[in-house]
């Protein structure tokens, strides 16, 4: 079980120490060439995904103009481990490269996790459901609210409490926004519904190409639809009950009903033999 950390140097301190890492000047001796297959990847990824398409795109730029932003690692017993820009690293392979540029940072082993996830957050093109899980991961750690983190990574309260709702889809929905299908706007409107409810809406969305205005319409309706048969059951239930009432009253039993019952007083043990005879 991790030990909370307090936010003093902590949070704060690792994410000034990751934005420093890429806006600082960095002195030439600070930069070395290091085998591509020496380089073991954060074993604290929080990114699952990788898009095969933008990996390639990004293999080409490099072939023709070079890796123009170095990947951050920290020497190991046996190698080098990976802090920032596993998706570098991915490319330079894809294109090739035996060799990729590095700042070697000195930090410590035990901020493996923290680099990770604030290295992904200060992405643009990080997932959504990765964004998600990096956010309650900092939370949890950390033992800091939605409004704490919102402050550090300067987003708005909102976007932390929209993007954190994501992770409450189902997996289905979760397969079609993690490949693009829908967007996290269909994503947020489709929180808090059934299962079954929101594999049909998910599918709908992609068939029919449904804008998220489009969507909450329809999602309106089947609300809609949903209390107006549970008012239907109701009437129905409340009828039935009623029925079954008067029915026993004509027969001499004392009833009256409940709100999902009925309730018979038996005043003696002939109006109990009476009650056996006429329903056993």
């Amino acid at each position: 079980m991790s030990r909370k950390k307090g936010l003093g140097r902590g949070l704060g301190a690792i994410l000034g120490e990751v934005r420093s890492a890429y806006e600082k000047e960095i002195p030439k001796k600070e930069m070395v060439e290091i085998d591509v297959d020496a380089i073991r990847t954060n074993p604290f990824q929080p990114r699952k995904h990788f898009d095969e398409e933008s990996l390639q795109e990004l293999a080409e730029s490099i072939k023709s103009h070079g890796l123009l932003q170095p990947v951050v690692v920290i020497e190991d017993l046996d190698g080098y481990v990976l802090i920032a820009g596993e998706r570098r690293l991915r490319a330079s392979k894809i294109a090739g490269l035996s060799k990729i540029k590095a700042v070697v940072a000195e930090i410590d082993k035990a901020k493996f996790r923290e680099f990770a996830l604030i290295e992904n957050i200060q992405r643009e093109d990080l997932k959504p459901l990765d964004l998600a899980q990096s956010y309650k991961e900092l939370i949890e750690e950390y033992g800091i609210t939605q409004e704490q983190l919102a402050s550090i990574v300067k987003k708005s309260r909102t976007h932390i409490t929209n993007t954190l709702r994501l992770l409450g889809l189902c997996d289905y929905t979760k397969s079609a926004l993690q490949a693009g299908k829908i967007t996290p706007g269909h994503a947020k409107v489709l929180v808090g519904l059934k299962e079954s409810e929101q594999k049909i809406l998910t599918d709908t969305v992609v068939d029919q190409k449904l804008s998220v205005r489009e969507l909450e319409g329809l999602i309106r309706k089947i609300k809609k639809a949903r209390t107006v048969t549970k008012s239907d059951n109701a009437t129905l239930l409340s009828k039935e009950l009623q029925s079954l009432v008067e029915r026993l009253q004509n027969l001499g039993f004392k009833a009256k009903a409940l709100k999902n019952g009925v309730q018979i007083l038996f005043e003696s043990e002939k109006d109990m033999e009476l009650f056996r005879s006429h329903f056993s």
